[in-house]
């Protein structure tokens, strides 16, 4: 049988950490599993915690509550060269006088291990990077991806038993970073370490991670796999944090939300919210299907007018104003569809969507 996240054992538990910095609260009691062999993503925007309980794994910050376990052993005070974790820096912090090589096997001469060693393990890991060829160069001969490779190489060459990585790819420009969140994975799998690792980028942690854990204001908001995040978001916050999301405000029903203007949009509703309560009922873009007449059968939605389309090759953005609606309503159609339907600026249109796609959500 494969064996699942569940079943795997867990590497480090974060027990109810608290760390506080004078009067303000960088973490709030929180705790999380991190499993053997995982890819592990802490999101969320400037300020929530995310970096502070990285560097509280990773020994460079103590808690002033709660304690950190290390395959079932207290790790809480103890010094960051003792902990089998290693911590990369978003600068890379290479040593610019240093060959590829000497800067990847410098960890393992600090250890002091035999010559031999050292070499089949840099050899070994060089060609897992595909750095082979570029033993010999300085890192000012290196591209942008390159030299991310080498920081990786050398906190993978001491084969931690986590590794940490802080905003890994935020230096590099948008096409190698999405080169280099797959090169990451493959990496991961293919060595089988446990990554845990910090960004902003939601995009990002939905393409690399077996797990997210979205945070704010020092809490967890929701932890678990992307796609949950996605699909199911459990506040607004999660909803709008995590990809783009259309929000229509209104008063609870009991089949749905009733929409000033639109009436009755059906919804499945979540226990705890009472009929005439406040709430946003949140469907994605990719959800909604245009029309030019009524709603479609068995669907639920709004009438609106075309008033931009934004290209983007492969799909197109569709916005429309909608009567009560703050903000422009977003339509994401294939290339194709949109082609098809010859959708225009100033159009009438009907967006529609299943009620299973919609879901109501409160702050």
């Amino acid at each position: 049988m494969t064996e699942t996240l569940d079943t795997k054992p867990t590497v480090i538990a974060v027990e109810r950490v608290t760390k506080r910095f004078g009067s303000l609260v960088a973490v709030d009691s929180v705790g999380i599993d991190l499993k053997e062999g995982e890819f592990f993503a802490l999101l969320g925007p400037s300020g929530c915690g995310k970096t502070t309980l990285l560097r509280m794994i990773a020994g460079f910050e103590t808690p002033d509550e709660g304690r950190i376990l290390l395959d079932g052993n207290d790790i809480t005070r103890l010094r960051p060269n003792r902990r089998p974790v290693n911590l990369m820096f978003q600068s890379y912090a290479l040593f610019p006088h240093m060959s590829v090589r000497a800067n990847v096997a410098y960890g393992l001469e600090m250890e002091r291990l035999p010559k031999p060693d050292i070499d089949a393990r840099v050899d070994d890991i060089l060609r897992m990077t595909e750095l082979t060829a570029l033993g010999s160069r300085k890192p000012d001969q290196l591209s942008g991806g390159q030299r991310q490779r080498v920081a990786l190489a050398r906190a993978l060459v001491k084969r931690p038993r986590v590794l940490l990585l802080d905003e890994p790819l935020g230096a590099l420009d948008k096409k190698l970073r999405e080169q280099m969140q797959l090169e990451l994975k493959r990496l991961q799998h293919e060595l089988g370490i446990t990554f845990v690792v910090v960004t902003h980028d939601q995009d990002e942690a939905l393409v690399m991670a077996d797990r997210i854990a979205l945070m704010k204001d020092g809490v967890i908001a929701q932890a678990g796999h992307p796609r949950d995040l996605y699909e199911t978001p459990a506040s607004r916050f999660v909803a709008d944090f995590i990809g783009v999301t259309n929000f229509f405000e209104g008063a609870v029903a009991p089949d749905g939300l009733v929409v000033d203007g639109h009436g009755l949009l059906k919804a499945d509703v979540p226990a705890g919210l009472s009929a005439g309560s406040a709430a946003s009922l949140a469907v994605r873009p990719e959800r909604i299907t245009l029309s030019r007449d009524a709603t479609l059968a068995g669907h639920t939605g709004v009438e609106g007018e075309i008033a931009d389309l934004a290209y983007h090759g492969q799909d197109v953005n569709l916005l429309l104003r909608v009567k009560g609606v703050e903000s422009p309503v977003m339509v994401r159609l294939t290339a194709a569809e949109e082609e098809q339907g010859n959708f225009q600026p100033g159009q009438k249109a009907w967006c529609n969507w299943r009620p299973e796609h919609g879901r109501l959500l409160t702050d």
